[in-house]
């Protein structure tokens, strides 16, 4: 069996669905389909909740109204027979019904969870009378009835492998599963989802579940490419990368696919395979267990960063001192990307500054705290890239006129990071390039 996971770009129109119905059957293997919600509409349903936060119910109406004009002209687009619009129309009905009941009732986070689900549960319902029309045979599997997450908001595969084998067996004679990305239960039973990238990270949890043959993420780009095509003019789609590899992308700003979905499949080793919808014949990348070659892959770039440095000539060699730096980070929850040390200072970055001030309060009795903002991490990543000759230098020289604010090297085999100031990101990217590519 295999999973297939199709972006909001991959379901967005009508056309794209009708697309996505040839490439679910386009070989006799089992698969599992796991859909996003259609392009633009989570970013609806977070105004519609954010305007319902703030009280203003009118405003609200109005965003939910545009909604579901929008999805009205979609399954006229989208289907042809009668039965088929009348059972689209009865789940618009269903879905809208509670968008505009929401208007009459107190906003809390819990709600807020409901609102942000509707968009999954509308494509999946809608493609699955799409594919009933078609005369496709399949099965709709609800993620809310497997999908699970403990009170720290990790996903527990051990339960939803049981559950979902349990789901999958009730509909023995099918081939076909339609499923839905992003949304799952929490602890206490209500409706929650999986945060960012959850789509992707849903497919990758599914396939570690069902000890899938192959996670297929179909997007609108064709793999992922070795350095940000926004940026730089001339780039190309890597073919082979090891989890490791693409662990370290993902994390550094590679937005094809978000770093959480990694580890599943790295842990119950599924190869994972990132492709184009528009693009079906694209070899696309390929990420498992084999990177395939040593040496640079790619370049990514992760924004947002904030640099703090504690200088303390009297206390950074102290026993325990690190430790106690270390300890504030983990009190605020607060991930750290980089970190330098040398005998008077410590320097670390951030991409949270939610709890800044609070961090630099409990800092400020180990001694200086310096704080930059608005920087950027730029990584290079390869397979053994730290034991691969030349590469530094070729670094170095290729970015010689970027003033660079720290170096991370060594802590990895597969990266080396430099934060720079983030209005020398574009001139970074495009001097790798042609330093570490010749392009």
């Amino acid at each position: 069996m295999k999973i297939m996971k199709f972006g909001g770009t991959s379901v967005g129109k009508p056309e794209r669905m009708h697309q996505v119905s040839q490439l679910i059957t386009a070989d006799e293997e089992s698969k599992i389909v796991v859909l996003s919600a259609l392009s633009g509409t989570t970013n609806s349903l977070v105004e519609i909740s954010h305007a319902m936060s703030q009280s203003s119910k009118s405003e609200a109406k109005q965003l939910i109204e545009k909604l579901e004009a929008h999805y009205q002209q979609f399954i006229k687009d989208l289907l042809k027979k009668e039965s088929s619009l009348e059972a689209a129309g009865k789940i618009l009905q269903e879905h809208f019904e509670f968008l505009y009941i929401i208007l009459k009732i107190s906003f809390s986070e819990a709600l807020n969870k409901d609102i942000l689900a509707q968009g999954e549960l509308l494509s999946t319902k809608l493609f699955s009378i799409y594919l009933t029309e078609a005369g496709i045979d399949h099965a709709l599997l609800p993620a809310l009835e497997f999908m699970t997450i403990d009170s720290y908001d990790e996903p527990q595969v051990g339960t939803i492998k049981v559950k979902l084998a349990q789901l999958i067996k009730q509909h023995g004679d099918k081939k076909i599963f339609i499923t839905q990305g992003y949304i799952c239960r929490n602890a206490r039973g209500e409706v929650d989802n999986l945060k960012r990238g959850g789509s992707d990270y849903s497919a990758s949890l599914i396939g570690a579940a069902v000890n899938a043959s192959v996670c297929e993420i179909w997007t609108d780009i064709d793999g992922m490419h070795n350095n940000d095509p926004r940026v730089v003019s001339k780039t190309f789609a890597i073919e082979q990368l090891s989890f490791e590899e693409a662990a370290e992308l993902a994390y550094f700003g590679a937005k094809i696919l978000h770093p959480a979905s990694i580890w599943p499949a790295q842990y119950y080793n599924v190869p994972v395979k990132l492709l184009n919808t528009m693009q079906p014949e694209a070899k696309g990348t390929t990420i498992s267990a084999e990177a395939g070659s040593v040496g640079v892959k790619a370049i990514a770039a992760k924004d947002g960063i904030t640099a703090i440095r504690v200088k303390s000539s009297r206390m950074l060699l102290a026993y325990g001192f690190l430790r106690k730096v270390f300890e504030v980070f983990e009190k605020y929850r607060t991930s750290i990307d980089m970190i330098t040390t040398s005998e008077v200072a410590v320097s670390v970055t951030i991409d949270n500054d939610v709890n800044l001030p609070d961090i630099i309060k409990e800092l400020e009795p180990f001694g200086t705290i310096e704080v930059d903002t608005n920087h950027t991490i730029v990584s290079i990543v390869g397979n053994e890239i730290a034991e691969t000759k030349d590469v530094m230098k070729k670094l170095f020289d290729a970015i010689e006129p970027i003033p660079v604010r720290m170096v991370s090297y060594g802590g990895s085999r597969h990266n080396v990071s430099l934060l720079i100031t983030r209005k020398y990101k574009e001139e970074t990217l495009q001097l790798l390039n042609a330093g570490l590519f010749g392009l």
